[in-house]
């Protein structure tokens, strides 16, 4: 990447690829593995807690508890993999949801500032362990291997020529690329958002503490942009984890769906 080079001869060097490798905490440990145990304490903690004394009429905690819920349970489960097979996945996709929720949040919290899922270990985890799995084993419990196959890879009403071109990219799209393009869209936003944050936060302050006189209020627009960012990288944060988690009910739901 460019560099700046001020009159002085300071000289600044934007972030990278290498501001994602995080140096170990102690032993091998580093801050994303930690910051991901974290997110699992807190939302084990959340709903342990607001569900321990439910009441009619909620309280604050316990209203924002039943919000989430809902939200995972009916505007997300239901709505894509239907009413009638919904309810054994309410957990999975309200679990997806709100952890990685919490791990896209770090990047915008003070102290933490480290999105877990611009890491692509950790979404690519996710989709290739957890939610591949799932969805192809649900399909194959209810049609059996052919025909969960047979459903999947010929879609009816198609003429029969059309199935040479059509199976082999409807095997490739279903069996390989879905857990890949799953992790790589919540991994590319958060990447790149916590690299637009990193680039006007540390460009400013170098500009506030290195550039010539002149230049120094430009420090201020730079800061300017950041908090405008933070808000937005804010709401794309809690957009992917929204996205990952309708995209596995989806998935869940055509593999449970008689016909495509």
């Amino acid at each position: 990447m460019g560099r700046l080079v001020l009159a002085e001869g300071d000289v600044f060097s934007p972030p990278g690829v290498k501001d994602f490798f995080l140096p170990p905490i102690f032993g091998d440990v580093t801050k994303p593995m930690v910051l991901l145990v974290l997110s699992v304490i807190i939302v084990s903690a959340f709903f342990l807690i607001t569900s321990r004394n439910l009441k009619i009429v909620p309280g604050r905690w316990q209203f924002a508890a039943e919000s989430v819920y809902d939200f995972g349970r009916n505007n997300i489960a239901r709505d894509q993999i239907g009413s009638k097979e919904f309810k054994p996945f309410v957990p999975l996709i309200l679990s997806l949801f709100t952890f990685i929720l919490v791990n896209n949040l770090f990047g915008v919290i003070p102290i933490f500032q480290f999105p877990t899922m611009a890491r692509i270990s950790f979404p690519l985890a996710l989709a290739i362990l957890v939610v591949y799995p799932v969805y192809h084993f649900v399909g194959i419990k209810k049609f059996g291997l052919g025909g969960y196959l047979k459903n999947q890879l010929f879609p009816p009403g198609v003429p029969t020529p059309v199935y040479v071109l059509l199976t082999p990219i409807e095997l490739f799209l279903k069996f390989f690329m879905d857990p890949i393009t799953l992790a790589i869209r919540v991994f590319a936003a958060m990447f790149a958002g916590h690299l637009i944050l990193l680039v006007f936060t540390l460009g400013g302050e170098f500009l506030l503490l290195h550039a010539a006189a002149p230049l120094k209020p430009v420090s201020l627009v730079a800061w300017a942009f950041a908090i405008a960012m933070t808000f937005l990288e804010a709401f794309i944060q809690i957009l992917q984890a929204y996205i990952f988690a309708l995209l596995t009910a989806s998935f869940i739901g055509r593999a449970l769906a008689e016909d495509h």
